[in-house]
């Protein structure tokens, strides 16, 4: 392991890895609960090695493990070096503009996270104890180094009441939409217990994809040749082009995930015949499906929402899952029954007239993101019944 940035602290020591390389998968892997794939050695390692993060892209890895005095990690919280906000999904560009214009340095700042992915989830690993003693050395980096803040994004409710204790992080409030089963069985079971005009609307969905000839294959990592891969990579980044948008991923990205968690990968392929049209990416976790990546060659009427939606449904359904998380934004899915749920990311600003700006935005913010959620349950395809 790297010596760079390592202090002494009450728990340990902390230290900053520039690439987790210098932790072994097995370390690393202990220290968080397996339930999704995304804190993974091999989830991270594969977004290091492949390029899609590094400081040349603007994410530097900067991981903070805490380590024993035996040299046995004790916690850890995956972490970048950001020159820029992209990628992460809480939007504060407004936060950097206005220091650009008062002649505060915004960047560089330390997020801990997980790149691309606005998963919900543990970003630290380790005992409660560890956790907290790891919590307080960041902070205090933070405060003793060229940065200008610290964010965390995307905190599972076990660390959102952990880090609810610190004075000197400002809670943020955000909405996404999931999917949760209650115990159906099958896409008829979901269909029942909807509204008759939303039940019909979509069945027409569905119904015009299988009017275009469309199947679908569902293939786990292993099964996926590199043709196929690079096919899954054409997609992926076209739905990129085509917002004039730069795509995140590299495509060695794909082959090494596959490599390194196979079993965590589904991919559905998207069939007129035997020619591949489109193509949607999951990931499994322990009781959940993450939708991540979508992408088509060609237009196709009802398939975005038939692939990523109602496929996935049905795929959480065969394999048990009981959540559903089709990544960010949408009230597409919404009215496809995805019930809203309350987001929650931390931040740590040094500027004091910031922190205070902030703070007072947050504030108001919350209670708007809260009235909408509320405000949106109420939009919900479902039968008032249930």
């Amino acid at each position: 392991m790297s010596d760079k940035a390592s202090e002494k602290v009450s728990e340990g020591q902390l230290r900053t890895l520039a690439s987790l390389r210098e932790v072994t998968a097995s370390d690393w892997d202990a220290l968080f609960d397996g339930s999704q794939p995304f804190l993974k050695h091999g989830f991270l390692s594969s977004l290091e090695d492949s390029g899609s993060v590094s400081a040349a892209v603007g994410w530097q890895p900067a991981h903070q493990l805490l380590i024993g005095d035996d040299g046995v990690p004790l916690a850890a919280a995956p972490s970048y070096i950001k020159s820029h906000s992209r990628g992460e999904y809480v939007f504060d560009s407004g936060w950097a503009d206005a220091c650009h214009r008062a002649g505060i340095a915004y960047y560089p700042k330390l997020l801990t996270g997980i790149p691309f992915s606005p998963v919900t989830g543990a970003r630290f690993g380790g005992s409660l104890v560890h956790q907290q003693a790891l919590i307080s050395a960041i902070q205090q980096r933070v405060e003793s180094e060229a940065l200008s803040s610290w964010h965390i994004n995307f905190t599972s409710t076990e660390q959102t009441l952990l880090l609810d204790e610190s004075p000197n992080l400002l809670a943020r409030e955000g909405v996404q939409f999931h999917w949760q089963n209650p115990g159906w069985r099958d896409l008829q079971d979901y269909l029942d217990a909807l509204r008759s005009s939303k039940r019909k609307k979509f069945r027409h969905e569905i119904n015009a994809v299988s009017r275009a000839g469309i199947s679908y294959d569902c293939l786990q990592g292993h099964e996926l040749s590199e043709a196929q891969w690079d096919f899954v990579y054409a997609c992926y980044s076209n739905t990129y082009h085509e917002r004039g948008q730069q795509q995140y991923l590299t495509r060695a990205f794909f082959s090494l995930l596959a490599e390194r968690l196979p079993q965590a990968i589904r991919v559905l392929i998207a069939k007129r015949g035997d020619k591949p049209v489109a193509m949607a990416f999951y990931l499994v976790g322990r009781d959940s499906l993450f939708g991540r990546y979508w992408g088509a060659l060609e237009p196709i009427d009802s398939l975005h929402f038939d692939a990523c939606f109602y496929q996935g449904m049905q795929l959480a359904m065969r394999e048990g899952l009981s959540h559903f998380d089709a990544g960010a934004q949408g009230e597409h899915k919404l009215l496809r029954g995805f019930r809203p749920v309350i987001t929650h990311s931390w931040h740590q600003l040094k500027h004091p007239g910031l922190r205070e700006a902030v703070a007072s935005f947050v504030r108001d913010e919350a209670v708007s993101v809260r009235a909408y959620a509320l405000d949106a349950e109420q939009h919900l395809p479902y039968r008032k019944e249930d």
